[in-house]
């Protein structure tokens, strides 16, 4: 006897509840504050980068096109809000558009940070389109190296 592997793609029952499935999962990950579906819709969702190093963490936000004006970075309670808006360009009259695709609109990023930081001493710098935020860690945060006596 031979064995077949099972492929549940193979049958339209499986691949209703296949699809089912996708719609449940993508209802509950907006219910649940993942809302980078939803968010295609409604705005834009810059990418983001965050390193740490020995003494702070450094968040790198994508926002090309945008003015220093345009964007607010809050930090409260050990989380650090960025947000801001992309204006769309105003149309002319005498122009028809074939495709349309880059995003305009408001979006708001926040990131709990694993330690805290300096508040007083938050650095932001913005070039080439990049939101470059510097976090200095606090010093009960970064991390010491424990002698051991004999």
């Amino acid at each position: 006897m031979s064995l077949i592997k099972f492929n549940p793609c193979e049958r339209d029952i499986f691949s209703d509840l296949f699809s089912m499935q996708k719609d449940m999962n993508r209802m509950l990950s907006t219910l649940w504050g993942d809302n980078r579906e939803l968010d295609s819709f409604q705005g834009w969702y810059p990418a983001v980068d965050i390193a740490e190093t020995k003494d702070d963490f450094v968040v790198k936000v994508e926002v090309p096109g945008m003015s220093k004006d345009d964007l607010k970075i809050k930090m409260q309670e050990n989380v650090l809000t960025v947000q801001g808006e992309k204006k769309q360009e105003s149309e002319s009259k005498d122009q028809n558009y074939h495709r349309i695709e880059r995003s305009f609109g408001s979006f708001c990023r926040s990131f709990r940070l694993p330690s805290m930081v300096k508040a007083d001493k938050i650095e932001a710098n913005y070039k080439d389109g990049i939101l470059s935020i510097k976090l200095p860690k606090a010093e009960e945060a970064k991390s010491k190296e424990i002698e051991i006596k004999f």
